[in-house]
């Protein structure tokens, strides 16, 4: 992807970001997540009960809305190790204004954990994409650059 659609990409990401963090209540305020079909499927075969796959399901939210981050990280800026140290900074961040400025919103550490390691897991799968392609042009007699 051309490194100017990836930049598009990534504003929209921000864009999306900045609102989900902004926004009054949490994001499935009125849903009842831990009721749909599959979360409730799921839940069932395993014997989780409702409250404990609301809290997997929201971890995992949490976990998959940060992995762009690590990934435009890695493609956009070359960062490895840089790019957690950052995310774990912006969801420190993220966590505080969201229960200093929203009171019916509140900040978690597992927040905090959940984003670095959604990051973390973007970052690594660009890592490895970068380093197929790169083996994958070399093979073939491409320039890299």
């Amino acid at each position: 992807m051309p490194p100017s659609a990836q930049r598009l990409l990534a504003a929209g990401y921000v864009v999306v970001l900045l609102l989900i963090v902004g926004w009054p209540t949490t994001v499935d305020s009125g849903l009842d997540v831990a009721a749909w079909w599959p979360v409730r499927t799921v839940a069932a075969a395993l014997g989780i009960s409702a409250p404990t796959s609301y809290a997997i399901v929201e971890v995992g939210a949490n976990v998959a809305g940060f992995a762009p981050l690590g990934w435009f990280a890695v493609t956009l800026f070359g960062a490895r190790l840089g790019q957690v140290v950052v995310a774990f900074g912006t969801s420190v961040v993220i966590e505080t204004l969201q229960t200093v400025l929203r009171p019916e919103r509140f900040g978690t550490v597992s927040d905090v954990v959940a984003n670095t390691v959604g990051a973390a897991i973007g970052a690594a799968l660009a890592v490895w994409v970068v380093r197929r392609r790169a083996r994958f042009d070399a093979g073939r007699g491409r320039s890299l650059s």
